[in-house]
């Protein structure tokens, strides 16, 4: 599209543009580090940064103009709104593209299965997929506006921090496909405090489906198969029980915790053996290998991928091995109780017979339920038998340490992550595994990669 042409569909102003024709031919950013030959730049105001003040470094960057609220001495097109001129603008350009959408949510395990379903349809069509978490209202229009007329998959991963919000990014981008994994406590005190108020948050994705979509449905969630009644869309149901359609049979769990499944599908049968850590990534696999069914894909090539399949955004169990024989284990993008449970599972279950040092900090978002449900970390900490806790911050990851201590397990309670870099370090030994984890909040991932670096 042309500036021009970009300002109409925007109704805004050019500002410092010497030739309106000029071709916007490149992705868009917020970022101007990641600013893209030929591409807009966004300028919007956080609460720490304000993109308009790095206008010009975009433009240097290679940026054609800057989407901006404001004249900034470069090329701009001047909106009212950043944000929702970035959703106008996807919105537009997702209708004159021929490509599939696939929307998934969930309160645990989206990103990795979004990733997952990638690396599935890769090999067969052009895919376009969210990158890391971008999954809000900045990360995914611009998602879609990496899409361009070759793309034939938009694999789209959508957060819901409140009610309304999978209703506002679907209407950029409606789904032919939506995908619902769990429904669990992430953002629980923000959606009215219970789980029934996330299930209705969660459910926004599959209202949005037109008659002839697919409505794939996690079949041992009560909460996610409630969400059938508010679709006209097909229904297909995946997971670990006897009557999903996307189903897995013969579980094993081999070297490293890695799991492997025998995946049952209506078309057939093959076998999956995932290069990722920890049994409730089958689940994650299933989700993917019900969207990819519902695309075409035989169970032959669905197993293909997931068999190649590597773990792509940071921050989720990521391993570093290091010299001294440590594994560190980086766990900490984000946190709920249960992904918590889930980590703290697959840890213990890849340690073995080694050590285990936990550095925990706490759960954001939990209501008034927080206080309990650290209580309960703490004490699968001690049902795991792993040797060693620190609890980082105040308040609640001092009551998981105290539920810990009554166990067999070296409890330390530090304020913050130097102070549980410091006391890590003073303890691990040759040989160690120690996995960090916590909402992101906390910070815990600059303590992960400080004890990974040593």
């Amino acid at each position: 599209m042309t500036l021009a042409e970009i300002a109409r569909v925007l109704d805004a102003g050019l500002d410092s543009v010497p030739d309106p024709q000029t071709l916007v031919t490149g992705p868009s950013a917020v970022d101007s580090r990641e600013v893209a030959p030929g591409g807009l730049f966004a300028a919007t105001a956080g609460a720490n940064v304000d993109g308009h003040d790095y206008a010009a470094t975009a433009i240097a960057g290679g940026a054609v103009a800057v989407l901006a609220a404001r004249p900034v001495g470069v090329p701009a097109i001047v909106v009212a709104d950043v944000q929702v001129a970035l959703g106008v603008l996807a919105r537009h350009v997702l209708t004159h593209l021929d490509c599939t959408v696939i929307a998934m949510t969930g309160s645990v395990g989206k990103t990795t299965t979004k990733d997952l379903l990638a690396q599935i349809l890769e090999p067969h069509a052009p895919t376009v997929s969210t990158d890391r978490s971008f999954n809000n209202e900045l990360g995914l229009p611009l998602t879609v506006l990496r899409a361009d007329g070759r793309t034939r998959y938009l694999v789209l991963e959508m957060g819901a921090g409140r009610k309304g919000d999978l209703t506002y990014l679907t209407g950029i981008a409606p789904p032919q496909v939506s995908l619902v994994l769990n429904v669990g406590a992430a953002h629980v005190s923000r959606m009215g405090g219970g789980l029934a108020d996330v299930a209705e948050a969660k459910g926004e994705l599959v209202a949005a489906l037109p008659p002839d979509g697919y409505a794939l449905l996690n079949a041992a969630d009560p909460y996610v198969m409630g969400m059938a009644e508010r679709t006209r869309a097909r229904i297909v149901l995946f997971g670990r029980t006897p009557d999903a359609a996307v189903r897995a049979e013969e579980v094993s769990i081999g070297a490293g915790a890695r799991p492997a499944f025998d995946l049952v599908t209506p078309a057939g049968r093959a076998r999956v053996a995932l290069d990722l850590i920890g049994e409730h990534q089958v689940v994650n696999a299933l989700g993917s290998a019900a969207a990819a069914t519902v695309l075409g894909l035989s169970p032959a090539e669905i197993a293909a991928g997931l068999n190649g399949a590597r773990r792509r955004s940071p921050g989720r169990f990521e391993i570093t091995e290091r010299p001294d024989g440590v594994t560190v284990v980086d766990d900490a993008y984000n946190a709920n109780p249960e992904s918590m449970r889930a980590g703290l599972h697959a840890f213990r279950a890849l340690a073995g017979d080694r050590r285990t040092i936990a550095v925990l900090g706490g759960m954001g978002q939990q209501a008034d339920a927080s206080r309990a449900r650290h209580e309960q970390v703490g004490r699968l900490v001690a049902e795991l038998g792993i040797d060693v806790l620190i609890a980082v911050g105040d308040d609640d990851p001092r009551a998981m340490a105290r539920e810990a201590a009554h166990a067999d397990v070296a409890v330390h309670a530090v304020d913050d992550v130097a102070g549980a870099v410091t006391v890590a370090t003073g303890l691990i030994e040759p040989g160690d595994v120690v996995f960090v984890k916590a909402s992101s909040e906390y910070g815990l991932g600059v303590c992960a990669r400080e004890l990974a670096a040593r």
